[in-house]
């Protein structure tokens, strides 16, 4: 029987839920917004399969690479759309092309974040660029092992966890299955995210156009009540482009109805080192407790395909970095080099040791930031202002600020001088 005692033991991956024979396993949200197990012991005949599609009681062996590459998609309009480089769309329109379907991470009608199928080549576009949410996985596994054994292709991607979880659901490999995981820095809250968006919302002005900063300041509660149901997300985008790759920027709009029923559009965006949001979830301040002892790291997840941002291009391969994306492709099996291969893109093979050095997050955890249980503790109460909760709990110290900002300018003056 599945039994988390230790919230670090637990990822989220809902394997357990859908393997079980009886059907005791739900998944309910805990008070940080986090989704967990809960066993109906009155129905639980102590199987023990639960406990052998958990990928953190399971853990497998570390793999080293076959191969890497430096990547990017043709089509700039893809790749502008895209986290990265625009490969997981090539990846996805090959499998779609042998007649097969694609899980990835959505958002649904609420901007919840999801797993989902499809067999489209214009459904890919809800899967494209990155999600800082954990996603629900739902009954994806079991979905795709149906798939699986009528003989379509699938394409399946998610974290290095829910991959893994995937492989131990079921129990055997399949040669048209292809798995493809992230570098993952972490995992945030669902509670919080629908926290945080239900602030914009209900603090949205009247009547304006744009704005860029700060974000909106707490309306009369005549207003909010007046507005609450008129104001509707439009989009959301965590890696917006248009300012660089490099500068990616949290944009989302929000559409209001006016008295003579057109829509007045409210769009926000600030480049990630300014978004409260964005600096919560770089701080580690709302990931998941399992992400700080993450049992998937260093190709411990069985995927055939690892995708990332090349961070440091511009260093190792300046003449190869146009600031529109560049992505970080991890070859760890032969399946997954096969596939990569027959994809028509720009490449280029690098060497481990550089193209992951700006990536620690493929062979380690992050740790939790100082300040995360007072975050816990406040986040949720009914008068908290949570921008103003972000932004003060993940300040950076001035004496680090200084000493980061000292550091830059001596690392640009030395790129200078030896140029």
């Amino acid at each position: 029987m599945i039994n988390v005692t230790d919230k670090h033991n637990c990822c989220g991956c809902e394997a357990c839920v859908q393997v079980c024979p009886k059907h005791c396993i739900s998944f309910t949200e805990d008070e940080e917004g986090f989704g967990y197990p809960r066993v109906d012991k009155s129905h639980c005949v102590d199987c023990g399969t639960c406990d052998k599609v958990c990928p953190v009681v399971n853990k497998s062996e570390a793999k080293a690479p076959l191969h890497i590459y430096a990547a990017k998609n043709a089509h700039n309009a893809i790749r502008m759309a895209s986290s990265s480089g625009g490969v997981f769309s090539l990846l996805a329109e090959q499998i779609i092309g042998l007649g097969g379907v694609i899980f990835g991470v959505r958002f649904n009608k609420k901007w919840e974040v999801e797993h989902g199928v499809t067999e489209t080549f214009k459904g890919i576009a809800d899967f494209r660029s990155s999600k800082y949410v954990q996603s629900r996985i739902g009954k994806s596994f079991v979905e795709a092992r149906r798939l699986l054994q009528e003989g379509r292709w699938v394409l399946f991607s998610g974290t290095s966890c829910q991959i893994a979880a995937l492989k131990l659901f079921l129990k055997k490999e399949y040669d048209n299955l292809l798995t493809v995981d992230m570098i993952c820095h972490g995992t945030p809250s669902p509670g919080v995210w629908r926290k945080y968006l239900e602030y914009i919302i209900m603090n949205a002005r009247k009547g304006e156009n744009s704005v860029s900063s700060p974000l909106y300041p707490p309306v009369p509660e005549r207003d909010v009540l007046e507005e609450r149901n008129t104001v509707k997300i439009k989009s959301i985008s965590f890696r917006d482009k248009r300012l660089g790759w490099k500068k990616f920027s949290f944009a989302l709009t929000l559409a209001k109805a006016t008295a003579d029923g057109k829509q007045n559009t409210v769009s926000l965006s600030h480049i990630h080192p300014e978004d409260p949001y964005m600096k919560a979830f770089l701080s580690n301040i709302n990931l998941r407790p399992s992400c700080y002892r993450c049992p998937t790291k260093g190709g411990r997840s069985g995927a055939d395909i690892t995708l990332a941002d090349y961070w440091g291009i511009d260093r190792d391969m300046p003449e190869y970095d146009d600031d529109r994306g560049v992505s970080l492709v991890i070859l760890n099996t032969e399946k997954g080099v096969s596939l990569f291969n027959s994809l028509q893109l720009d490449k280029i093979e690098v060497p481990a040791e550089s193209s992951l050095r700006y990536n620690p997050s493929f062979y380690a955890p992050v740790s939790p930031h100082p300040n995360r249980s007072r975050f816990f503790s406040e986040v949720f109460r009914d008068d908290v202002d949570i921008i103003s909760l972000m932004n003060g709990l993940t300040r950076t110290p001035i004496k680090k600020r200084i000493v980061w900002k000292m550091k830059s300018i001596i690392k640009s003056a030395i790129r200078f001088i030896s140029r």
